[in-house]
């Protein structure tokens, strides 16, 4: 079964930062190496600074399969827009139906704002991901590089995808 649940306590927030440290370990060290990852880790998913996000309108979600935390998203309501900061998995629950389930529960969101578009950010070399959601109706429409400090860039293209009310 199939749970998602508003972060709002300091023990969600706490579990979304242990599931990112496994989940941005395991999958994205080998594309852009460890000191990034180190970095990112301790500069954007670390409960600090999710709590800093949540301040600052980002909503975490916690997503459970079987009363077990296995996924989390970050949603943020844009005025034209809702921007998907993260969507994550733990490698041993993929294919389990999550990022499915939380796409629907994405767009319902939206649809809920009355916002008609949804946007994302995936590194360039993140070809299994870009390739999803483009069979999920994502478009790429342009390429990013921005620094993120400590020497590092996030080298990303920006999809979107249009949904109806």
């Amino acid at each position: 079964m199939i749970e998602i649940t508003l972060a709002t306590t300091e023990k969600d927030i706490e579990h979304i930062a242990i599931l990112a440290d496994e989940i941005w370990r395991e999958y994205y060290i080998p594309m852009v190496g460890k000191p990034q990852i180190d970095y990112m880790l301790e500069n954007f998913q670390s409960a600090e600074a999710i709590r800093n996000q949540v301040s600052t309108g980002v909503d975490y979600y916690m997503i459970t399969y079987n009363n077990v935390p296995a996924s989390y998203i970050a949603i943020k309501k844009e005025e034209k827009a809702l921007f998907l900061s993260k969507i994550y998995v733990l490698k041993s629950l993929r294919g389990k139906k999550i990022g499915k389930a939380a796409m629907q529960f994405i767009e319902e969101k939206a649809k809920s704002y009355q916002l008609k578009t949804i946007r994302l950010t995936v590194n360039i070399n993140n070809a299994n991901s870009i390739s999803a959601y483009k069979k999920l109706g994502f478009v790429n429409v342009g390429s990013l590089k921005a620094p993120i400090g400590g020497g590092f860039f996030m080298d990303d293209f920006l999809m979107e995808k249009s949904i109806s009310n």
